[in-house]
């Protein structure tokens, strides 16, 4: 207890106050009204795989999907039985950019929905990318990077990375524009990524300044309305190239983020907890088995019995006893405090639930 509070204290007398946030640009901390990308998926087939395809039997739309393109490309295989190794019906997706224009080129994601062990090395045939409309935006085709390897053998398999997804890169052609007059916008919303009052107002007082007159309102803790023809500017976009680069410190939330999983805590500047008395231990029960087996003596008669031997034990590890944590100390000098005393990540985590339990803990507490 004694040792707990001199690392406490030690703590609050060396930390120096929280410094204030890093300006950062607007064009990292909105989204611009329209300015957007749009997802694609599609479904097609991969060939060339080194007998790591799908099974034809576990996965008949293979048979389907490769019937079709053949049939498509003048090849008859009506009733026909066949059962490569080599091919994997996949489902494709793909993200268009903003502002793509017919011919530019963008990137897909290949994964595999059947039971291939691999898609290294394989080829995959064109294949439509379609978005939400159903409308045809971007057909994509080449060559797959697989992210992972695999190698099977008689009596052992061995996997690394995921083998069944992989990547094309500039693998679609966008075939298609989305219609959009974005220079006929009279007024662009910065929707905000985290919304917060004080940020949106920093913003609306940066744009202002900027331009020297009321051109951008806060409407909410999320958005700021930008009027176009107040700027005095010829389009939406030269306003938005002069608007996107200026600074503004963020205001953050104090929060706390626990992956009970891996054992990571992520946690702000701001957290502060209330005084409160902390108190941890570990009770470990172990129980063995190492039963005996017992035969009768030399050209005696009788029989072999086993006979169980049990040995269980208790032990409670003296933790970090009963500490008091001092009125409006920082979540980072309590971690501390305990790693300095070797408490264990999932020790810390119980810990901190304890504490945000005592409503003592002054931050969204996040657990995953």
């Amino acid at each position: 207890m004694a040792r707990l509070a001199l690392i406490f204290a030690a703590f609050m007398t060396a930390v120096a106050p929280c410094a204030h946030a890093e300006a950062i640009r607007i064009k990292d901390l909105v989204e611009f009204d329209g300015v957007r990308g749009n997802d694609l998926v599609g479904y097609g087939l991969v060939v060339g795989l080194n007998g790591t395809g799908d099974g034809i039997r576990n996965a008949p739309f293979t048979e389907d999907i490769m019937s079709n393109i053949l049939e498509r490309l003048g090849v008859n295989v009506t009733g026909e039985q066949f059962r490569p190794k080599n091919v994997a019906a996949v489902f494709v997706t793909a993200t268009l950019p903003p502002f793509s224009r017919a011919g530019s080129q963008i990137d897909v994601t290949v994964s595999a929905i059947g039971d291939a062990k691999s898609l290294l090395g394989g080829t995959l045939v064109m294949t439509p990318l379609n978005a939400a409309d159903g409308q045809i935006y971007a057909v994509a085709q080449g060559t797959i990077i697989a992210g992972g390897a695999s190698a099977v053998g008689q009596g052992a398999s061995v996997v690394q990375g995921v083998p069944t997804s992989g990547v094309i890169p500039a693998g679609a052609r966008v075939e298609r524009e989305i219609e959009f007059d974005f220079g006929g916008l009279s007024a662009v919303r910065l929707a905000l990524r985290s919304p917060d009052f004080t940020t949106a107002g920093r913003i609306e007082q940066a744009i202002n300044a900027e331009f020297g007159r009321p051109v951008a309102r806060m409407l909410d803790a999320g958005t700021v309305n930008l009027d176009i023809p107040a700027t005095r500017m010829g389009s939406p976009a030269h306003v938005l190239g002069r608007v996107e680069n200026l600074s503004v410190e963020p205001e953050r939330r104090a929060r706390v983020v626990v992956d009970q999983r891996s054992g990571t805590i992520v946690m702000g500047e701001d957290v502060r907890i209330s005084r409160v008395a902390v108190s941890q231990g570990n009770l470990t029960l172990r129980i063995s088995e190492a039963p005996l087996a017992v035969q009768p003596n030399p050209f005696a008669r009788g029989e072999t019995v086993v006979v169980p031997r049990t040995e269980a034990s208790i032990q409670e590890e003296p933790g970090v006893g009963m500490a008091e944590i001092p009125d409006g100390s920082t979540l980072s000098e309590v971690v501390a405090g305990l790693n300095a005393l070797g408490v264990s990540p999932r020790d810390m985590i119980d810990i901190l639930k304890s504490i945000n339990s005592a409503g003592a803990l002054h931050a969204e507490f996040v657990v995953y």
